[in-house]
């Protein structure tokens, strides 16, 4: 396992060693000790799928306070571009965000600690998605920011046109409306 940290300190693109041959191939999709240098002390106690079509855009969401989570997130099938944005007040990199692309061929995954906001954009026909979480979900704490912040100027790989975002999604607040 290859581990890089992204220009977002503490958020890591991890690489796996994929091992093919004519049965199909195998890799780690997630290995403790491994991963020990980035893991929260806590583990993960919750996983999530989603399954979405071409032009889906999910976020940009977070869990504010006690129930704040980590996240190691991954594409089991097609192809994504992962949105993550530093919401830690004392980062040098608040308010910025890092772009990656998530596919099932390189099957990168994406480690995205507490303080950070993730979304993703769905890219091919059908996408299932992964999510180990450290934290339960809380309905009552989630937020947003929504996905064409003007300040955050997110390059989506999609025209506006061609997104399907929830209605939930479209009323989220601007970061510099959020009260972290």
């Amino acid at each position: 396992m290859k581990i890089e940290e992204t220009p977002l300190k503490g958020c890591y693109l991890i690489t796996p060693d994929i091992y093919q041959d004519e049965r199909g191939l195998f890799f780690e999709h997630y290995h403790q000790k491994k991963l020990n240098t980035i893991l929260p002390k806590d583990q993960f106690v919750q996983d999530n799928v989603s399954v979405s079509k071409k032009g889906v855009l999910r976020g940009i969401h977070f869990q504010k306070g006690d129930f704040a989570q980590t996240k190691l997130v991954s594409v089991l099938k097609g192809m994504v571009q992962d949105v993550v944005v530093d919401l830690r007040i004392d980062s040098n990199t608040f308010g910025q965000y890092h772009s990656v692309f998530l596919d099932d061929v390189k099957r990168h995954l994406l480690f995205i600690p507490r303080g950070f906001a993730h979304g993703f954009l769905a890219l091919s026909n059908e996408v299932i998605f992964s999510y180990k979480c450290d934290n339960f979900y809380n309905k009552e704490s989630e937020i947003g920011i929504v996905y064409n912040d003007a300040d955050l100027n997110i390059k989506w790989q999609l025209p506006n046109d061609n997104l399907i975002v929830s209605r939930k999604d479209l009323g989220l607040p601007c970061l510099k409306e959020l009260k972290i």
